[in-house]
């Protein structure tokens, strides 16, 4: 039987504040949810950060957020985010490789039972709950010998090279399907008299986008889901819910499916989306701005237009300051943008192709892959756990 050691024999705080220089540039790290890992936030000037001074990652740390670890917001800080800064609200563990392999405590970290463990961990109010260190760190996890831990690695680590070579594959025939539809949207091979002669209109985004921004006073005893868009037009994600206590904000805006949506702080590199039908009634903020689309001109065009990143480049070109991450674009200058519109049977080919995509993004063999290492981790651990 594995034997059980508490967190705080192999993880130990880290208490590396650095002062932030105003005219420095500075990495960020975003935890995603559900032991997804850490990535980059973006890269910030020193005079764009509130506090005098933050935490500075380290690679090979753990790193987990107090407020989402009980929605599996932590990681091991890679490489390419060493150095990076964050709040308090994010500390920093150096891990005892003596006692536990990194990347064995790094898969480990990655199942629902560790995620739960920190759950346990987190404490407070319905909508202030925080993860207590203290707690955290006497939680006990189970520990196998260092061979076995070696070989749990090995076998994971085979599994996911597979599994990242089978999605790699299935990347590369969506990547094609989406150039495919930019290509249908926009027509680069056909001079603009082309254009003019088989049919496309020259029109702007004001003729095609309506304003559907629907206010909701934020009430302290509820919680509102919310949802993120993703950089470089690749959709949007779920987001822990927003409580209403918590958030500084008295309106919240409610948005719906079908809907154009894009992020006024990221729009110039490709935060825009369509918000699918599951989203439907979840919560954003005033930088979020919703628009309805007019129903001839059909939502599938406009996926596929602003899945080019030279339509963002075109809204960071005609939008002043966006060389800095504080400036964002607004709507009306996104409702002046002047573009040419397909006519309406190669809007519909657009839909088609997109149906297809969709079909082979859902195909059950993704779902089949996706879920493998998650059930793996289940067996492994469980079976680790129970001697």
């Amino acid at each position: 039987m594995s034997q059980t050691i508490t967190i705080d024999r192999f993880l130990t705080k880290s208490e590396a504040w650095v002062p932030v220089a105003p005219d420095g540039q500075y990495k960020q790290i975003t935890a995603r949810l559900w032991g997804k890992g850490l990535t980059l936030r973006g890269e910030v000037p020193g005079a764009a950060i509130a506090a005098p001074r933050q935490f500075c990652a380290k690679a090979g740390q753990f790193l987990i957020s107090r407020i989402d670890a009980r929605h599996g917001a932590f990681g091991i800080v890679p490489a390419e985010l060493d150095g990076a800064l964050v709040s308090n609200d994010f500390p920093c563990f150096d891990i005892d490789a003596s006692t536990v392999l990194p990347h064995y405590f790094e898969w480990y970290s990655r199942t629902p039972e560790f995620v739960e463990l920190c759950r346990r961990a987190s404490e407070g109010s319905t909508n202030r709950v925080r993860l207590k260190e203290e707690k955290f760190l006497k939680m006990v996890v189970p520990l196998p010998a260092p061979d076995v831990q070696r070989r749990i690695v090995s076998r994971l680590d085979r599994v996911s090279g597979l599994v990242g070579s089978i999605k790699k594959g299935l990347d590369a025939l969506v990547r094609d399907r989406r150039a495919l539809t930019v290509a249908l949207a926009r027509r680069p091979d056909l001079s603009n008299e082309d254009k003019l002669r088989l049919g496309w209109e020259q029109t702007t985004l004001a003729n095609i986008l309506r304003p559907a921004a629907l206010p909701i006073q934020v009430l302290l005893e509820d919680s509102y889901p919310n949802l993120g868009i993703y950089s470089y037009a690749r959709g949007v994600f779920s987001k822990a819910p927003i409580d209403g206590a918590s958030t500084s904000a008295r309106l919240l805006y409610r948005v719906r499916g079908g809907q154009f949506i894009y992020s006024r702080l990221f729009a110039f590199e490709g935060a825009f989306a369509i918000v699918p039908a599951e989203f439907d009634g979840v919560f954003v903020s005033n930088e979020f701005p919703s628009f309805d689309i007019v129903p001839s001109y059909g939502a599938a065009f406009l996926r596929a237009y602003f899945s080019d990143p030279r339509t963002w480049q075109s809204l960071r070109a005609g939008s002043l300051g966006l060389g800095s991450r504080r400036q964002r674009v607004n709507e009306d200058h996104l409702l002046r943008h002047e573009l040419w519109l397909p006519p309406i049977r190669e809007r519909a080919r657009i839909a088609e192709v997109f149906a297809a995509l969709d079909r082979a993004e859902n195909y059950s063999v993704t779902a089949e892959v996706d879920s493998l290492i998650p059930a793996m981790l289940h067996e492994i651990f469980k079976r680790k756990a129970a001697g």
